[in-house]
């Protein structure tokens, strides 16, 4: 049998209301105790909050640690290679840093997640707080870490922007998060009066997202569309003072609804009754709600930027960023045709079963087997 590796994997990402990052960490820990060549253990860098994570991992994961401060470690970890991890949550071969911080060890080896390049691609579209990252990420690299990322296009920015060592770059894509059984009933009082059909877009209300074009867009479509509504459903984030801007002068603003944040079995029940998703980003390194609106059957409309298009190959229609008249020519292409819609919708299905947290388990198992060995050799 081979060796079973003690893995330490950062579940910080889990307290609040979970961000893609937080989804990504509850399903990789959800494959990952599945495998009985690993010894799972989460922990949170948090020093009031920390017991939070007990009811949001699953069973056979375990949860062991001593107070970690958040502050003062970030603090340390940017600029010096101490305290160990150890020290907080025992003896460990690998560590896993689930958001682009991994801190550092005495002995076990160290991997980290690189969700996306925006800090350095799009620096204009980031706060301050998330600006850190490419000095943590080079510091992680300088250090001997691995990386993980979510797919290729990220992998190959990863290695040209650091220079990593491509040999330590590892894409592993994530299953597709489920939802619960769908509340339609909560999902349709979404909808303004008049209105039976709606586009839904999915996402924290940020300058990445460029909802902006997607409201122009509607603002075009919905003239030709009496019973049209737009949805915008996600929280309020910063910088949405363009979007703003952009409801007040719209025409149909009475057909666009802010939904703010909606649980899960709603956003199930939106993601299910709309009739297209629009997911009109600036850039991305993966993509969870096009892939959650393919697996209800629902027709995607995004644009085709970062790892859009590995992601969604041939199961979405595709256009470029911030034209809102391309988004808003595909949109009405879905809407006025039936065929086009089932032909992505059969598309989709098809294209998001290929994405499972089992296979993503495994390929973190090899992951954190090879970074073992390199540190132990």
């Amino acid at each position: 049998m081979r060796e079973q590796l003690r893995v330490a994997l950062d579940a910080t990402p889990l307290l609040g209301r979970p961000t893609g990052i937080g989804i990504f960490c509850a399903g990789l820990l959800g494959g990952l105790a599945a495998r009985s060549d690993l010894e799972v253990s989460a922990f949170a860098v948090s020093w009031r909050r920390r017991s939070a994570i007990v009811d949001r991992v699953p069973e056979g994961i375990s949860l062991a640690q001593r107070a970690m401060p958040a502050r003062p470690l970030h603090l340390l970890w940017g600029h010096a290679r101490v305290p160990a991890l150890e020290w907080f949550v025992g003896r460990k071969d690998v560590v896993h840093g689930t958001n682009y911080v991994v801190p550092p060890t005495r002995r076990a080896a160290r991997v980290m997640s690189v969700h996306d390049l925006t800090t350095v691609r799009f620096p204009e579209l980031c706060d301050r707080a998330t600006l850190v990252y490419p000095h943590l990420v080079r510091r992680a690299l300088a250090d001997g870490a691995w990386v993980h990322t979510h797919c290729e296009y990220i992998a190959a920015e990863v290695v040209e922007h650091f220079g990593a060592d491509p040999a330590k770059v590892r894409a592993i894509a994530p299953g597709v998060p489920p939802l619960p059984p769908a509340d339609l009933e909560t999902a349709a009082r979404h909808l303004p009066r008049g209105t039976s059909r709606f586009v839904l877009a999915v996402g924290t209300h940020e300058p990445r997202k460029d909802l902006p074009s997607l409201v122009r867009a509607f603002d075009s479509v919905a003239a030709r569309h009496d019973d049209l509504a737009l949805v915008l459903a996600g929280p309020q984030g910063w910088g949405s003072g363009d979007l703003a801007t952009v409801l007040a002068d719209a025409k149909a603003r009475e057909r666009i609804v802010l939904t703010g944040w909606v649980d899960d079995a709603t956003l199930a029940g939106l993601l299910q009754q709309a009739d297209v998703l629009a997911y009109p980003s600036v850039y991305e390194g993966f993509g969870f709600p096009p892939l959650q609106a393919m697996t209800l059957g629902t027709p995607v409309v995004s644009t085709c930027v970062g790892a859009v298009q590995e992601v969604l190959g041939d199961a979405a229609m595709l256009v470029a960023p911030r034209d809102a008249r391309a988004l808003a020519e595909a949109l009405d292409a879905v809407l006025a045709s039936k065929s086009l819609a089932a032909s992505l919708s059969a598309r989709g299905r098809a294209r998001a079963a290929s994405y499972r947290w089992d296979r993503c388990a495994e390929g973190f198992a090899d992951l954190y087997r090879d970074a073992h060995a390199e540190a132990t050799s």
